[in-house]
């Protein structure tokens, strides 16, 4: 098992009720993993799942970007603006 930082913003934040969890994920896990992790223990942030991004560390990432220990991934709600 390998522990990976996940940071959540806006939305998903509010969601979640945190913004900011440490989460357990197998060796070799991916970011597509760890959203199913959160989905588990978040139920209400899976309608968002189409929707969201995802960074670790600091980069943007595919959702089969394999995980290692200590990474540190954003959850990044779709943002609108004007």
């Amino acid at each position: 098992m390998i522990t990976v930082s996940v940071k959540m913003f806006a939305m998903i934040r509010d969601l979640a009720g945190s913004g900011h969890v440490a989460i357990s994920v197998a060796d070799g896990a991916t970011v597509d993993a760890l959203c199913a992790a959160l989905m588990t223990r978040y139920p209400g942030l899976e309608q968002w799942r189409p929707h969201l991004r995802f960074a670790v560390n600091n980069e943007y990432v595919t959702v089969d970007h394999q995980l290692r220990e200590a990474d540190e991934v954003a959850v990044i709600p779709p943002v609108s603006g004007g």
